[in-house]
């Protein structure tokens, strides 16, 4: 069975929550990426992506000279390990509607990032890629155009 550290990208570019998000988006630019793991001397505490960064400090109109990543970044991490069967790495994807797995080795430590590109170009399932894909890109609830309900009374666009 093929396992997920035989298809993903190794050595994946990690920044420190304590980096400013000015530098994050610098070398998110820079790499061509859309998502950084956030390391510090234990191991991953976080990710930090392009729309953490749009949502967090961009729209709440903060200063990204000033606001570290470890602000802006999302802290509960899905992640697998290395030795997992890549069928396990795409239902967890799947599950939880994501497009880039962290991978960790026995000893909690980063060692790669499984994407959905990883499955396609490296996996002989087929089937698997395009069922992760139509996964992952099921709309979230509520569903874009729909309105809810904010407490306020006032129904905003979802």
């Amino acid at each position: 069975m093929l396992q997920i550290k035989d298809v993903m990208t190794p050595q994946a570019e990690v920044i420190s929550p304590d980096a400013t998000t000015e530098d994050a988006a610098s070398l998110m630019k820079t790499l061509d990426i859309g998502v950084l793991p956030v390391c510090d001397d234990e191991g991953l505490v976080g990710v930090l992506t392009d729309r953490d960064l749009v949502v967090r400090v961009l729209a709440v109109t903060r200063d990204p000279k000033a606001m570290l990543v470890g602000e802006a970044m999302t802290p509960s991490v899905v992640y697998c390990f290395e030795d997992d069967d890549v069928e396990r790495a795409a239902a967890i994807m799947a599950g939880q509607q994501i497009r880039r797995l962290p991978v960790l080795d026995k000893t909690r430590k980063l060692v790669g990032i499984g994407t959905m590109g990883d499955f396609a170009v490296h996996s002989q399932d087929h089937q698997l890629s395009g069922k992760v894909l139509e996964d992952v890109s099921q709309p979230s609830l509520p569903k874009r155009g729909e309105t809810t309900d904010q407490g306020d009374g006032v129904g905003r666009a979802a």
